[in-house]
């Protein structure tokens, strides 16, 4: 068994912890400074965003909510969404499977050489 104290563990800002990575799943603990945010992004895997301290909003498909300690949410692969710290936050992300398909972890060699490129060019087009 492993556990850990996500309020009393040392995070520093812009300086994300692994705390598991395994076959299926990945667990990161982050701080998210006052009025910073994590901007419109997505990711490959699915995504839980779990409030630890402070209050966040969170915003998806034209929808946000807002919350603080306790608040989760749920964003399906590829999902846009970005979340903005109100307060100063910590967050729990868990990644479900990890790597996802696509993600650059599982990609041969001669698509990662083009990756950037692919998605510059998917963000022109959209």
């Amino acid at each position: 068994m492993k556990s850990w104290d996500l309020r009393s563990m040392t995070v520093r800002p812009h300086a994300p912890e692994i705390l598991e990575s395994v076959d299926g799943g990945r667990a990161i603990v982050l701080e998210l400074p006052a009025g910073e945010s994590l901007q419109d992004h997505q990711v490959h895997e699915h995504a839980w965003v779990t409030v630890i301290s402070g209050e966040v909003d969170v915003a998806a498909d034209d929808q946000t909510v807002a919350g603080g300690v306790g608040l989760m949410v749920e964003f399906g692969p590829g999902e846009r969404h970005a979340v903005s710290a109100r307060t100063t936050a910590r967050l729990l992300l868990i990644l479900s499977p990890w790597p996802g398909d696509g993600h650059p972890g599982v990609m041969e060699l001669s698509d990662k050489q083009t990756v950037r490129q692919r998605a510059a060019e998917r963000r022109a087009g959209a």
